[in-house]
C-alpha cells in the first residue's frame, strides 16, 4: 500500500480505516513469515480487528535479544528473505546489547517519509541549511535521520560527531541556519567555543533552529529558555523514535512544546500500565508505557512491542497546526526509573530542577549502588563556569528536589566541566553494582 499523503492531518475515523486496512495485510505477513511470532502466538492467527489486538501477548527487547542470539544476525523475527534486507543499522546499546536492525528498501523509504513529517512540523523546510550532528556509523539516528531532514526539502550538511572546531567553522562559513543534534550537544560546543574561539559567543554562529532528539531533556522550560538565550535559536523536539521499531515518528510544532504522534498510518500505539501491563486509554492526563505495533514493515515487524518509554498524554484531537495525532511528553525510560521511598523518579524530573538553578551548568549524574529501592537519591550536579556559588548551594538544590519531587537527595557539587559530555546519548543514571 502507498503511504497516505498528509496522514498526520487525518481525522480519527479516517485514520482508523487506514490502520485497519494495513493491519489486514500486516497480520498475514507476520503470522506467515515471522518464526518468532508463529511460536509466540502458538500457531494462531492474530485477531482480524485491530481494536482487539490487546488480546495478544506483549513482547519486549529481552525477547528480541534471545531471538538474535538464536539466529544471528537478524533474529527469528525476520519476516523476509535475507536478500530483501537493503540496510543494516544497530541500536545505540545504551541500555544493553546493541541490536541489529534490518530494513528493506521500502522500510527505509517509509522511515524517511514519516520522519520527515516530524522535522517539517518542527519548522524545517526549503531554504534552510541544516547541519546534522548525530553518529553516522551504524546507529539508526545517523543516516536515517539525515534522510528525514532531506525529506523536508532543506539543504543537509552531513557532519556527524567529533571535529567540533571544524563544525563551528563550517557553521559560520556556510551560513548554516539549523542544527540537528542531541539536547546535550550544545554544551559540548559551548566548551569548545569558550576555549578555541575567543570573542565569539554561541549566538554569533547564526543558528536559528535547533532540531533535537536522541535523548530526553528538552521538556525542561529552563533548558529551552537557556538555548534561546545563549544560542539565539528556537529549540524544537523534532526527532522522537524507538530504534527497534521506528526511528522518528513524533515531533513538536511551533504552537506546542509537546510531541505530536505523526506515524499513525504505519504504527499502532497503545498505552499500558508498566507494572501490571493493563491497557490504558489514550486520553489527556494518562501516563503509561508506550507499546507499538508495525502496520507496515517487511523485514522485522513487531506486534505489541514494549518500548520501555513512559509517556504522559497531554492532549488529543487537532492541534492549532492542524495535526491530529495525540500529543505527549516523555517522562523517561522504565529502566532509568529510580524508586525512592515508593516514589518513582525519572532523570527528566531531576533535570527540570537542575536547569532551574542559575548557579548550575545543567549537567548532572545520578550514581546508584545497587538496584534499589532507595531511601535517598545521590546526585552529582555541576557548577556553572565563571560564578561563585552560594555558600549553601548544595542545601538549596536538596531543598528544591524535595519540594519538586518529594524525595531526599544527597547532592554533591562538581567543578565546572568535570562531568562527562558526549556527542551521542548522555547517560544520566549509572548503576555501579
Amino acid at each position: 500500500m502507498p503511504l497516505v499523503e498528509n496522514a498526520e492531518y487525518l481525522q480519527e475515523s479516517e485514520m482508523a480505516a487506514v490502520q485497519q486496512k494495513r493491519w489486514d495485510r500486516q497480520r498475514l505477513h507476520v503470522s506467515g513469515h515471522s518464526d518468532f511470532f508463529k511460536t509466540f502466538w502458538g500457531g494462531e492467527l492474530p485477531p482480524e480487528r485491530l481494536e482487539d489486538i490487546a488480546a495478544l501477548p506483549l513482547c519486549d527487547k529481552s525477547m528480541l535479544r534471545v531471538s538474535q542470539a538464536a539466529r544471528p544476525p537478524f533474529g527469528t523475527y525476520l519476516a523476509a528473505a535475507d536478500t530483501a534486507v537493503n540496510r543494516l543499522h544497530r541500536t545505540s546499546g545504551t541500555t544493553g546489547q546493541a541490536m541489529n536492525l534490518a530494513l528493506s528498501q521500502r522500510d527505509s523509504h517509509i522511515t524517511a517519509v514519516v520522519g520527515g513529517r516530524s522535522q517539517r512540523a518542527a519548522g524545517l523546510g526549503p531554504g534552510h541549511r541544516v547541519v546534522h550532528c548525530l553518529n553516522y556509523q551504524m546507529w539508526m539516528g545517523g543516516l536515517t535521520d539525515h534522510m528525514t531532514l532531506e525529506a523536508t526539502g532543506a539543504l543537509v550538511v552531513p557532519f556527524g560527531v567529533g571535529s567540533t572546531k571544524l563544525l563551528i567553522n563550517t557553521i559560520m562559513e556556510l551560513n548554516i541556519t539549523a542544527i540537528s543534534c542531541t539536547p546535550s550537544y550544545p554544551a559540548v560546543l559551548e566548551a569548545v567555543i569558550a576555549e578555541h574561539f575567543p570573542g565569539i559567543t554561541p549566538a554569533d554562529l547564526g543558528l536559528k533552529l535547533g532540531l533535537f532528539g536522541g535523548e530526553a531533556g528538552l521538556d525542561s522550560p529552563d533548558l529551552r529558555r537557556r538555548l534561546k538565550t545563549v544560542w539565539g535559536l528556537e529549540p524544537r523536539n523534532a526527532n522522537y523514535g524507538v530504534s527497534d521499531v521506528f526511528c522518528n515518528f513524533a515531533g513538536q510544532c511551533e504552537h506546542d512544546t509537546d510531541l505530536h504522534f505523526l506515524g499513525g498510518d504505519v504504527l499502532y500505539p497503545e498505552i499500558i500500565d508498566p507494572d501490571t501491563a493493563e491497557s490504558l486509554p489514550i486520553k489527556a492526563g494518562v501516563s503509561g508505557e508506550l507499546v507499538l505495533t508495525h502496520l507496515e514493515r517487511e523485514c522485522q515487524p513487531l506486534v505489541r512491542f514494549r518500548t520501555g518509554d513512559v509517556l504522559r498524554i497531554t492532549a488529543t484531537g487537532p492541534c492549532v497546526c492542524g495535526r491530529t495525532g495525540f500529543r505527549f511528553q516523555v517522562i523517561g525510560r522504565s529502566d532509568d526509573m529510580v524508586v525512592v521511598w515508593g516514589i518513582n523518579v525519572f532523570p527528566t524530573m531531576v533535570a527540570a530542577v537542575i536547569n532551574g538553578n542559575d548557579q548550575l551548568s545543567g549537567e548532572y549524574l545520578i550514581r546508584l549502588n545497587g538496584m534499589g529501592p532507595f531511601d535517598q537519591l545521590p546526585i552529582e550536579v555541576e557548577l556553572k563556569a565563571g560564578i561563585s556559588p552560594s555558600e549553601n548551594l548544595a542545601a538549596e538544590v536538596t531543598r528544591s528536589i524535595k519540594d519538586a519531587l518529594g524525595v531526599t537527595a544527597v547532592v554533591t557539587l562538581a567543578r565546572p566541566g568535570s562531568l562527562p559530555r558526549t556527542s551521542g546519548k548522555t547517560r544520566r543514571v549509572i548503576r555501579e553494582n
